[in-house]
């Protein structure tokens, strides 16, 4: 998706960006007359390093054209909800060769937020500062199909209908069986209801069942998959701490994020 030239060069490659590009929005017409537009496609690049990276915005190259500038197309695009509809393209791409559907996998993960704002709040497992929880489904390969973002201190659990909501493609109605792997976490009499109005299965860990080795014959493991995604999402490294104020903010990096893995899953480069 990206070149890479002595560590400090995220250039967005031609194919990826022809799948995105018509997906953003107009640009405003100027009032005045001024310095032309900086080129969208190397803009993209900048807030794709910054992501990567987990530079200050203050920090961008200036390769990528002035910080303020990048911030600003950030913000517009943000507000025109591309990094969604990135992500949307990317899932109905890769939707080409096949969804797993019939096995989906869901889980939290809390990371740090030490600047607070919207969908923060104390992180029990680090004494009480601000942290966020990022609520994440995916498909029976660790697809992401949906996410949500709340405090730290919310329950899993509270997050289940949220993030099953969220799901930003249509999902097969009876097509296919579609069950969800949960762990313990979610072992609630109303989660299981839930679950099952939506139309799953549910396959969840019960308490102190953690731990005891399954020698079922056929027993496959399903649940990993949704934290080895949680592992590629870590990789950025501007959503390893969350650094946005912002919840919309936050969300765009994650959308973003989410394309990339979905387009290269999908075979889009290497």
């Amino acid at each position: 998706m990206v070149t890479r030239k002595n560590g400090h060069d995220y250039k967005i490659s031609d194919e990826f960006w022809t799948k995105i590009k018509p997906l953003l929005p107009f640009p405003k017409p100027k009032k005045k007359r001024g310095i032309p537009r900086k080129d969208d496609k190397r803009i993209m690049s900048g807030i794709f390093y910054l992501l990567r990276t987990g530079c200050q915005w203050k920090a961008l190259p200036r390769c990528y054209g002035a910080p303020s500038t990048v911030h600003d197309r950030f913000q517009e695009w943000q507000r025109s909800g591309l990094f969604e509809k990135m992500w949307q393209a990317g899932l109905l791409d890769y939707d080409e060769e096949g969804l797993e559907w019939e096995w989906q996998a869901i889980d939290g993960a809390m990371t740090k937020a030490p600047l607070g704002g919207a969908g923060t709040g104390a992180n029990p497992t680090y004494r009480g500062k601000k942290g966020t929880k990022r609520s994440l489904l995916t498909d029976g390969k660790g697809i992401p199909l949906s996410v949500v973002v709340d405090g730290a201190n919310r329950h899993d659990k509270m997050l289940l209908k949220g993030t099953l909501d969220a799901i930003i493609i249509e999902r097969p109605s009876h097509e296919v069986t579609q069950n969800i792997c949960m762990d313990k976490g979610y072992d609630f009499p109303d989660i299981r209801e839930l679950v099952e109005e939506y139309g799953y299965s549910a396959h969840i860990r019960r308490r102190g069942e953690e731990n005891i080795r399954i020698d079922i014959p056929g027993y496959r493991a399903r649940r990993w998959v949704v934290e080895r995604t949680h592992s590629w999402i870590n990789r950025f490294r501007r959503l390893l701490i969350r650094w946005e104020k912002k919840i919309e903010n936050c969300l765009a990096m994650l959308h973003f994020a989410r394309a990339w893995i979905t387009f290269r899953a999908a075979g889009l480069f290497g």
